[in-house]
């Protein structure tokens, strides 16, 4: 299966993504950007996005990002540092901007937008599987 093509199946089989609306926007091997908008159903008790909804985003794109090489790729360690508050109707973006694969190991860091504003930033370290993605 072509690397770029990888993302959509896997969103097609992601309730939870499909569940907070998040979009492909594009997707290239080593480099996946989604987007969302922020809705109630994603605010906490002070009116403010539950950093849930920006790690929940951010770890698709990581995921979809380290799947483009081909081979089932697991995350086995992810953090996120949360630097601006997202209020409702906020549209936000995850973009991976960095690929670094090495045979079994990936390392990848995934920039969270709001337009042009860095809100969170994502790191995660991914394993590459020797299962290949087939149609």
């Amino acid at each position: 299966m072509k690397g770029e093509l990888i993302p959509y199946k896997m969103l097609s089989q992601d309730a939870y993504s499909q569940s907070l609306g998040v979009k492909i926007l594009d997707c290239e091997i080593g480099s996946c950007k989604l987007g969302m908008t922020i809705l109630k159903e994603m605010l906490n008790s002070m009116d403010k996005a539950h950093g849930a909804i920006t790690y929940a985003l951010a770890d698709t794109a990581f995921g979809f990002a380290a799947n483009t090489h081909g081979k089932y790729a697991v995350s086995i360690e992810t953090s996120i540092n949360h630097i601006e508050a997202l209020e409702i109707g906020d549209y936000i973006t995850a973009e991976v901007t960095l690929d670094l694969q090495k045979n079994k190991v990936g390392f990848n860091i995934v920039e969270i937008k709001r337009g042009n504003e860095l809100v969170a930033l994502f790191k995660g370290v991914v394993y590459r599987t020797e299962k290949d993605w087939k149609k």
